[in-house]
């Protein structure tokens, strides 16, 4: 199996006219201009009032989030790190890709030149759809990987072969169930606090796939360690491919009461604070960051470090329209919990004081968003006039039913 060397060509609407490097954050000036928001903001911080692209002079200094572009930008560099990760993995020149009959004799041969033999298995497993159903369905090949994940000692490259196998199959497993064993998990683990960015990625995919039910999110979630490194890779310095596979694993175990007592206690709010008010985040680590919040604004516990932060409460808000519909849904919903299903009063004071908020909730009612939606931004509108009229304290309001866990 040959492949050829990688060339990445970065399509020029992706660079930011300005520092040249690909945008993290593209925002548009009134010009119709896109730059990087972190350089567009230098510029206009050091006293400049014109776009640098057309030296038009500005006739605000707005900065309006291009959506689309960034969806795009984040829909390439998915394809770049995946074929990154092909390249690294796929098998070299001289060396063909196993047939299956060479698989079954390599699986029988695991305990010798484990490593290699893994490795192989790897490359077959990669080659197609039909590879990973034969692996997936072969006597004794899963028992024999799980047993390599029960037994596995500090070996961390070997590990992380069999992690990558598991990965490649995971979604032809049939009983996940091994995988919850306390052993498993410590191998998982493992890889979580010791592996390469792509192995612990394939890890936290592995992880997710095995929360289906109440049972396995607790044994997930209770393993001792697992829920401290999840909340570790959200800090916002990490790979952002890394933030966005913890944030998607973690929203999986999260449902079950004692979870969400669990990972608040391990301070995830501050860490989603944290990933909120960083401009360059992606599309998908935002919507992601404020499910996890609304989730946990149904909870007492949340809630209750919720309506103390008016930090966060505030950067919600600017949330609303501002990044994807997705995040706006998220975003109302946890404001509504918030303030008028539970009505925090210190929570109404950091969303009446937040800026450009009456606006943006008038205009959410008169859009196309869901009834839900709409409805929930009428209750939240009423809080500014309620307060506006100083009767803050006799607020009513009609709300949706929906019930705290």
């Amino acid at each position: 199996m040959r492949r050829d060397d990688l060339y990445i060509t970065v399509p020029s609407p992706f660079r930011c006219p300005i520092s040249l490097d690909v945008m993290k954050s593209p925002v548009s000036l009134c010009t119709g201009v896109t730059y990087d928001r972190a350089s567009i903001q230098r510029w206009l911080d050091s006293g400049n009032n014109t776009c640098p692209a057309t030296m038009q002079v500005l006739q605000n200094k707005e900065l309006v989030p291009n959506r689309n572009l960034q969806r795009l930008i984040q829909i390439w560099s998915d394809s770049v790190a995946r074929r990154q990760v092909d390249a690294e993995l796929a098998a070299p020149s001289s060396v063909d890709v196993p047939s299956q009959d060479q698989v079954k004799l390599l699986v029988k041969q695991l305990d010798n030149n484990c490593f290699s033999s893994l490795t192989k298995i790897v490359w077959f497993a990669r080659e197609s759809e039909e590879n990973r159903e034969f692996l997936a369905r072969m006597d004794g090949f899963l028992n024999a990987v799980f047993d390599f994940m029960r037994n596995a000692e500090s070996d961390i490259k070997l590990i992380e072969q069999i992690v990558r196998i598991m990965d490649l199959i995971q979604s032809k497993i049939l009983d996940k169930k091994p995988l919850l064993e306390s052993n498993c998990l410590s191998t998982i683990l493992l890889v979580l606090q010791r592996g390469t960015l792509e192995s612990q990625i394939q890890s936290l995919r592995l992880l997710e796939s095995t929360a289906i039910d109440g049972e396995s999110k607790l044994k997930i979630a209770e393993k001792e360690g697992l829920v401290v490194e999840l909340v570790k890779s959200l800090n916002k310095e990490k790979d952002q491919r890394l933030i966005e596979a913890s944030l998607s694993c973690l929203s999986a175990i999260i449902k079950p009461k004692r979870v969400k007592t669990k990972v608040i206690q391990y301070r995830i709010i501050p860490e989603l604070k944290k990933l909120l008010s960083e401009p360059n985040m992606s599309v998908l680590i935002v919507e992601k960051s404020l499910k996890l919040l609304e989730t946990l604004s149904f909870c007492k516990e949340g809630r209750v470090e919720i309506r103390h932060d008016s930090i966060l409460l505030q950067a919600v808000v600017q949330k609303v329209l501002k990044v994807s519909n997705k995040s706006t849904e998220h975003a109302v919903t946890l404001l509504w919990s918030v303030c008028c299903l539970f009505r925090e009063e210190k929570a109404l004071e950091a969303v009446v004081s937040s800026s450009n908020g009456m606006t943006k909730f008038l205009l959410l009612m008169q859009s196309d968003f869901s009834s839900a939606i709409r409805q929930m931004s009428a209750d939240l509108l009423k809080i500014f006039r309620v307060n506006s009229n100083s009767c803050l304290s006799s607020y009513d309001t009609k709300t949706t039913h929906i019930m705290p866990c």
